[in-house]
């Protein structure tokens, strides 16, 4: 017995050995023939870092696959911490040496200090910089007290960075490199970008002269780009360098210091689909000092955004804006400002096909000109299609209307009497129209704008009822647009409570005319009027079409028609008042702007008035509004326009004509868009 078990335990020791020889052997056999190179590159090595390759951003496009923004490739001039000196006076050197070069070359390298010279030649704090002069004052920067001066903040930075050695406006601009390079916390896996767009030739030059250059290096880098910069530049917006409270905000989602993000727009909104994954490169320096990179993460494109904006009609509505603007101006001697905004949406779902303000500006150049358009009193960055309320006049006379018409308050047939003015109490308003017939019905009253019918017909409903309606068509509320908008003002006794205001009754009349304290921006109006034109639903207005990978090969947002609300309006009532406003586009006032289109346009003009300080002192001015829908029949888009300082909505009815032209194929205006073809297939 004791013999078979001594016999079994020396098999077993056996066995035991040979399994783990053989798995020895197959170590062996793995190091020496499958990982010879990974492991003779470990050998050689005596060092290794890992630092990160930027991904470039997705691309927005316009609904025909047109680019609108994208990437180019260019030279970058890059500071590597691993040959970078630590000495603070060999690290001055260099970028000195740097800053003369590009000086002599007339080029630009990055300069973000928020530290400028005035006129006077003093050092001062730069317009517009609260948040990145509090981040320098801050105690990880400079910590100075929040009171510091320029002066004290330059003063700091030179001790900081020991440039004692320097004039001043030398110290400031190698202070300038110096503490981005802190604020971005350069370090071996984060490089500093001295310099963007930089020639070819200077690349080369500074390569030829390593040896003074210790640590500087010439990277392929991928930086926006604007097909047109004078396309929709409110809508798409820009990117800038992160802050100090974005980074805070971000740096959980891998975020780094030297990271551009979307600062208003498209491309701050949609800023989680348009950033790239960052990759990574390994370095290998072995003991004869030759390197070897190896890309041990592939950076990954963000992903594309196609927009609701069709760029031909976008740039038709621009265009067209400014000219209907100027012309008024140079028939009428218009003392306001040439401004104004136009908004066109699609029937089918309020998807944003255009949306242009005047004036504007090219956000390509927008760095170059930020300081002259933050300065001009004009404001080409307001986009006022989106976040100016207006008292919008007579364009709201069809909402009452429809009020009256709903509520039975009145029929098609129920005539208002009007000999040109209105009492109401002890006030009395002027209707401002000359009828053929002194009895108006709802049809005549929306064509020739009847002041008269409409301030009793708003009597007689009352604000409640006016409202009710008013709120199913979106007006004084946000349209739901996934940019800035303003909400604007529905007038009402609750509204005038929280500013403790006593609602009077003349500001019912006065609210049926579009007066009173009503204040809607031009988005809404343009949602309001397709509700109207649709058959009464009301959609979200939209201008993202969809989210795609940036090799198509999924969709991450398809934006199907969002109902904000079926409005409940019945056809026969919408009928009678699209047929009011039918007879302003054909026989009414702006029958001469549109009697050669194809298509009919059905519209109701409006005029408002306010106060505007101008030349110094306050002067009542007219703003003049147009809102329309087309083709009559079967209704396709619907659009807003205004034109301040416009006596009459009629004049800014070009704008109108062209959108519509142009949808039914018959502009001939191009945008210079499509810089590599479409993208979309």
């Amino acid at each position: 017995m004791r013999e078979r078990v001594s016999r079994g335990r020396r098999i077993a020791a056996v066995c035991t050995l040979l399994a783990f020889f053989a798995v020895l052997l197959g170590d062996i056999v793995k190091l020496q023939i499958f990982e010879t190179k990974e492991y003779e590159a470990a050998v050689s090595s005596v060092s290794s870092r890992t630092s990160t390759i930027s991904a470039s951003r997705g691309e927005i496009l316009d609904c025909n696959g047109r680019r609108l923004v994208y990437n180019k490739q260019s030279y970058a001039i890059v500071f590597d911490a691993t040959d970078f000196p630590r000495d603070s006076e060999e690290r001055n050197t260099i970028i000195f040496s740097l800053i003369r070069l590009f000086e002599r070359n007339k080029l630009e390298w990055i300069d973000d200090l928020p530290l400028v010279y005035d006129l006077q030649g003093n050092i001062a704090f730069k317009e517009d910089s609260a948040a990145a002069i509090r981040t320098m004052k801050s105690k990880k920067m400079l910590s100075l007290n929040e009171y510091a001066t320029a002066q004290n903040c330059l003063d700091a930075l030179i001790d900081e960075f020991d440039l004692q050695k320097y004039s001043q406006r030398d110290a400031r601009k190698i202070a300038s490199v110096r503490y981005e390079m802190k604020r971005q916390e350069f370090s071996i896996s984060i490089p500093y970008t001295f310099a963007k767009d930089v020639p070819e030739d200077i690349c080369s030059g500074i390569m030829e002269r390593n040896s003074l250059y210790k640590g500087v290096d010439t990277r392929i880098i991928p930086e926006r780009t604007f097909a047109d910069g004078s396309i929709a530049p409110h809508i798409l917006g820009r990117t800038g360098a992160i802050d100090a409270e974005e980074y805070a905000e971000l740096k959980e989602k891998g975020y780094k210091m030297s990271d551009l993000v979307g600062k208003n727009g498209i491309e701050y909104v949609m800023e989680e689909y348009l950033k790239g994954t960052d990759g990574l490169k390994t370095i290998y320096t072995n003991d004869k000092g030759e390197r070897t990179t190896e890309i041990t993460k592939a950076p990954q494109q963000g992903n594309t955004v196609i927009l609701t904006i069709d760029a031909g009609m976008q740039k038709v509505a621009q265009d067209a804006l400014e000219q209907a603007l100027q012309d008024y101006a140079g028939k009428i001697g218009n003392m306001v400002p040439n401004a104004g905004a136009v908004v066109v949406l699609s029937c089918k779902d309020s998807s944003v096909l255009a949306c242009a303000s005047y004036p504007t500006y090219n956000i390509s150049t927008y760095i170059e000109d930020a300081e002259e358009l933050n300065k001009n009193p004009a404001a080409p960055l307001w986009n006022r299609a989106l976040v100016s309320p207006y008292a919008t006049g007579s364009t709201a006379k069809p909402s009452v209307a429809i009020a009256a018409l709903e509520s039975g308050e009145i029929t098609e047939e129920s005539t208002v009497y009007c000999n040109g003015s209105y009492t109401y109490y002890d006030q009395k308003f002027k209707c401002e129209q000359a009828h053929e017939n002194v009895y108006v019905n709802v049809v005549n009253a929306i064509d020739e704008s009847c002041n008269t019918f409409f301030m009793e017909i708003g009597r007689r409903i009352g604000i409640d009822k006016m409202n009710e309606y008013r709120n199913l068509l979106g007006l004084g509320a946000k349209t739901g647009v996934e940019v800035n908008e303003a909400a604007g003002v529905l007038d009402s006794p609750e509204y005038r409570a929280t500013l403790n205001q006593e609602w009077l009754p003349g500001y019912t009349v006065q609210a049926a005319i579009g007066q009173a304290g009503n204040a809607w921006t031009i988005i809404q109006l343009a949602n309001y009027v397709n509700t109207i034109a649709n058959g009464g639903t009301r959609y979200r207005a939209h201008f993202i079409k969809s989210v795609k990978t940036s090799d198509y090969s999924e969709t991450l947002i398809d934006n199907n028609a969002e109902v904000v609300c079926e409005t409940g309006i019945s056809a026969e009532t919408l009928d009678i008042v699209k047929r009011g406003m039918l007879e302003v586009g054909t026989t009414g006032y702006c029958r001469d702007y549109f009697y050669d289109l194809p298509v009919q346009v059905a519209c109701k003009t409006g005029t408002s008035q306010e106060y505007r300080k101008i030349n110094g002192y306050s002067t009542k001015i007219n703003n003049g509004f147009l809102i329309a829908f087309a083709p009559y029949d079967d209704p396709e888009i619907a659009i807003a326009a205004v034109g301040e300082g416009m006596i009459s909505g009629k004049y800014i009815a070009p704008v109108i004509a062209a959108c519509v032209e142009y949808y039914c194929g018959l502009s001939d205006t191009s945008p210079d868009t499509t810089t590599e073809g479409e993208l979309i297939p």
